[in-house]
């Protein structure tokens, strides 16, 4: 199979898909890959790495996408690039289609096989392309959690571990999945007072296991949510429901009574986002205020530590890969449930139930 890298064109993305191990390890599969020139640039990888690794340098996204059976990415195709897709191609990539009713009839246009990261999951329910993602996301939503407090950036002007004698900062967390269980790390080590909310029982007393007095852990409901993010010098949202679009837990009223100054992460944005009527932001501009309260919303957080991510998500998709390139989408699929569960577009028909559930009259 020819799997053609270009190199990632939202903005601030500095991310690759396929490291140099990973194209060494195509090549001698007996498959050809195609690496457009600069494309590991941001994640200092440079194309002589790519090249010792036997993979061919091309000069444009239009070589790599015109040639390559299978497009490996790290984010959804942009607009620019929707002219590119051709009919029967693999896109193998994060897509987050339930929150972008463009990007999903631009893929069903196009008649594309698209295959996404976010929706590759096993039989237990884990999401193994996710969640290294995930990870780098939430242990960085601490982070620009305690950046966006500083009054500076318009936040309230609080430390997140406070110092003798002055408290530290209240940080709600609400999900405690992987993005929040790594926020609530951060946070907690930061020295934050952190409470978590979730709906499941079983993840709240893994949690009171791990962290103790710590962290306090609470059922999650509207109006514990609200009451909590009224006190709060932070919240971040970690809500996911595996290719659908995210619920809404985070009200434009609960916001109303949040402190000014006070700081919103919503890491759940690249799946619409579970505070109401917030605005995806980029990391060109990060943040927005709205009712006092700072709005930071970046779509593709971990792009910000490339490097990283990188690595740890190729770690992750290499194997899916080589198995869909060593058998083709349909044997791939038939073999290995997870990546079946992937399939979100194909012969221009959406197959996630999650974006069906999304758009209805696209899926029609």
């Amino acid at each position: 199979m020819i799997i053609g890298v270009p190199t990632e064109i939202k903005e601030g993305e500095y991310r690759v898909a396929v490291t140099p191990a990973g194209a060494h390890a195509l090549v001698a599969d007996g498959h050809q890959v195609l690496v457009q020139q600069g494309a590991g640039e941001g994640s200092s990888i440079n194309d002589e790495e790519y090249s010792s690794a036997g993979a061919e340098l091309v000069s444009g996204a239009e070589d790599v996408f015109g040639r390559a059976e299978m497009i490996m990415k790290v984010k959804e195709p942009v607009a620019t690039e929707y002219g590119l897709l051709k009919k029967g191609q693999i896109l193998f990539t994060y897509l987050h289609l339930a929150s972008s009713k463009e990007l999903t009839k631009a893929l069903l246009d196009a008649g594309i096989v698209g295959v996404a990261y976010e929706t590759v999951q096993k039989d237990e329910g884990h999401l193994p392309l996710l969640e290294p993602m995930s990870e780098v996301a939430g242990k960085m939503a601490a982070e620009v959690a305690a950046q966006c407090l500083q009054k500076h950036s318009g936040g309230r002007g609080v430390l997140m571990g406070g110092v003798t004698g002055v408290a530290p900062a209240e940080v709600v967390v609400i999900g405690c999945g992987t993005v929040g269980a790594c926020a609530i790390k951060v946070a907690a080590g930061m020295g934050a007072h952190v409470s978590a909310f979730d709906v499941n029982t079983q993840r709240l007393a893994y949690l009171d296991d791990i962290h103790g007095a710590a962290v306090t852990t609470l059922y999650s409901s509207p109006l514990a949510v609200a009451d909590a993010a009224s006190q709060a010098d932070v919240v971040i949202g970690a809500v996911l429901i595996p290719g659908a679009r995210a619920p809404h837990v985070v009200t434009q009223d609960m916001i109303k009574a949040m402190r000014p100054g006070a700081v919103i992460v919503d890491v759940s944005i690249d799946q619409g986002g579970c505070v109401e009527n917030i605005s995806p932001t980029s990391h060109a501009e990060p943040t927005y205020i709205e009712h006092g309260v700072v709005h930071y919303a970046v779509t593709n957080i971990p792009a910000a530590v490339p490097r990283t991510s990188t690595y740890a998500l190729t770690n992750a998709t290499l194997p899916y890969a080589r198995k869909l390139a060593d058998l083709g989408i349909v044997r791939a699929m038939e073999e290995d449930g997870a990546l079946a569960r992937g399939l979100n577009v194909a012969d221009g028909e959406i197959k996630c139930p999650g974006v069906r559930e999304a758009f209805p009259h696209l899926a029609s």
